[in-house]
C-alpha cells in the first residue's frame, strides 16, 4: 500500500523510463553510425574502434566521479568549453533539476555506445555479401543497400542489442548514484537506486536505520514494472523475426 501511494516512488518510474528511452534512442543510432564508419580491417579504424569501446571497461563510479567534475556548473570543462566557443554566455547548472537528467544520458552514451558497436560491427560482418551484390547489380544505391537489405538481415542482433540496452536502462544505478545520487529533489531518481537507498542509505540526510520491508516492495514493483516492459518488448520484436 505504502509503495503505490508513494509519490517519489512513481516518480523515479517515470524518470526510469525517460532516462531509459532517452539513452536508447541516441546511443542505438549512434552506435550503428559508428559501425557503418569503422566497419574496416585497417589500421586507423582498429585503433579508432579501441578508443570508442575503451571507455566501456572503465568503473561506472570512476566514469561518474570524471563526468561530476567535466559537469560542474563553476570550473567544469564543459561550460568552460563552450564559453570559451561563445555558444553560452554563462555557466550551465548541468547538475541541476533542469539539466541533470541530460548529463545522466550524456554519461551513459559515453561509456555504453563502444559496448553497441562492437555488437554492430559484428552484425554488419555477418551479412551475406552476395546480397549486397545483388543489390547493386539492380540499380540499388548505398541508403537503398542500407535500408532495404543490411538493416533487415541485422534484425537478429538488432533485437538483442536492443534489449540489452532496455535492461541496462532499468538497472543502471552507479552513474545516478555517483553523479546526482537522484537529486536535486529527486529529479534523477531511477527505480533501482530508490529501492536500493532503504538497504543502504546513501547520503546523510536519510534515515540511519535501512527500511528493508519497504525496499524490498519496492524492489518487487520494480521488477514487475521491468518485467512487464521485458514482454511487451519480446511480442513487438517478433516483427524482426518476421523481417529476417
Amino acid at each position: 500500500i505504502r509503495v503505490f501511494q508513494d509519490e517519489v516512488y512513481w516518480q523515479s518510474v517515470i524518470n526510469t523510463f525517460v532516462y531509459g528511452f532517452g539513452k536508447v534512442l541516441i546511443i542505438i543510432p549512434l552506435a550503428f553510425f559508428l559501425a557503418l564508419l569503422l566497419n574496416r580491417q585497417t589500421r586507423f579504424n582498429g585503433i579508432a574502434q579501441s578508443m570508442v569501446f575503451l571507455p566501456t571497461i572503465m568503473s561506472s563510479a570512476v566514469m561518474g566521479l570524471v563526468f561530476y567534475l567535466l559537469f560542474n556548473a563553476y570550473n567544469g570543462q564543459v561550460n568552460q568549453y563552450l564559453m570559451s566557443l561563445n555558444i553560452i554566455d554563462s555557466p550551465i547548472n548541468w547538475l541541476g533539476k533542469e539539466h541533470a537528467m541530460t548529463a545522466l544520458i550524456i554519461t551513459a552514451i559515453w561509456g555504453g555506445v563502444g559496448n553497441y558497436m562492437v555488437y554492430f560491427i559484428a552484425g554488419l560482418q555477418q551479412v551475406a555479401k552476395d546480397a549486397l551484390e545483388s543489390a547493386k547489380i539492380d540499380g540499388a544505391g548505398p541508403v537503398q543497400t542500407l535500408w532495404y537489405v543490411t538493416i533487415p538481415m541485422m534484425g537478429p542482433i538488432l533485437k538483442i542489442i536492443l534489449m540489452l540496452s532496455i535492461t541496462s536502462a532499468f538497472n543502471d544505478i552507479t552513474n545516478v548514484m555517483v553523479l546526482t545520487e537522484g537529486g536535486p529533489n529527486n529529479a534523477t531518481m531511477v527505480m533501482s537506486l530508490y529501492g536500493y537507498r532503504y538497504f543502504f542509505p546513501i547520503s546523510a540526510s536519510e534515515a540511519v536505520v535501512p527500511q528493508y520491508g519497504y525496499g524490498a516492495a519496492v524492489s518487487v514493483v520494480s521488477a514487475v514494472i521491468a518485467g512487464a516492459v521485458t514482454v511487451l518488448y519480446l511480442r513487438a520484436s517478433r516483427k524482426l523475426d518476421d523481417i529476417y
